[in-house]
């Protein structure tokens, strides 16, 4: 059973914010916080004071809030080393290899560069949950703003050692545009189909599609499917152009 409470915040047009609870110690986190107001309100709605922002990377779209909800709670704002110059609300650096808590629940730091240069992701191995900012997407992966296929394609590939049961939390909903594109570099995948009917479904009710989980993306995601670094940069360098 998960020992965490995970909430997710829809916020600006395709993003989402997500606030982490641990009961135990009444710590809670916000993911990657785009805009403030939003997020706060969410936790005061549940009763929960955000004691923690972890940042994924420098982009604003997931940093945008930092300053605010700082300013509001005197929370603790942790981020990669690597963009500390970029995120000038950064209090905490830290950088694949390191551990990080959230009360009682550790997290293991991933470098996964490739959206940007000092990307990371944040691995709770006893909750089976890792948040991956832009990295992954459901079906999709980051464009290489700042990096290599190669550099996506490690990515992809130490994520697919993780247990299928792994729920992956990613920071936008971009899940039925990258379903459309995926059945057209992967035609013949099933499981493919079935689940671009499905998401079509859940997103003309109004309906969020992530988490997703690796045993989804490894059945369905043609970057996390792709067997080396020059096919997935082929498939990333098509979805730029669709």
């Amino acid at each position: 059973m998960t020992a965490l409470d995970i909430v997710r915040i829809p916020v600006l047009s395709d993003n989402y914010v997500w606030l982490v609870h641990e009961p135990q110690s009444g710590k809670t986190m916000a993911v990657d916080p785009a805009v403030a107001e939003p997020v706060l309100a969410a936790a005061t709605e549940r009763g929960w004071t955000i004691t923690d922002i972890w940042n994924t990377h420098w982009h604003p779209d997931h940093t945008g809030g930092n300053a605010a909800i700082k300013a509001a709670t005197g929370c603790t704002i942790t981020g990669p080393a690597a963009e500390f110059e970029r995120i000038p609300t950064l209090d905490v650096q830290v950088k694949g290899g390191d551990r990080v808590r959230l009360g009682s629940v550790e997290a293991e730091v991933w470098d996964v560069p490739a959206h940007t240069a000092g990307h990371i992701a944040y691995h709770f191995a006893s909750d089976a949950a890792i948040f991956v900012g832009d990295t992954m997407f459901a079906m999709g992966c980051g464009r290489l703003f700042e990096g290599t296929a190669e550099q996506m394609f490690a990515n992809m590939q130490k994520l697919g050692t993780l247990d299928d049961a792994t729920r992956v939390y990613c920071a936008h909903e971009y899940t039925l545009s990258n379903a459309r594109f995926a059945v057209t570099v992967d035609p013949g995948n099933e499981a493919l189909a079935a689940r671009l009917a499905a998401v079509e479904s859940a997103r003309a009710a109004g309906e969020a599609t992530v988490p997703t989980s690796i045993g989804l993306e490894r059945a369905t995601n043609p970057f996390l499917r792709a067997p080396n670094a020059a096919e997935l940069g082929r498939i990333r360098a098509l979805k730029d152009a669709a």
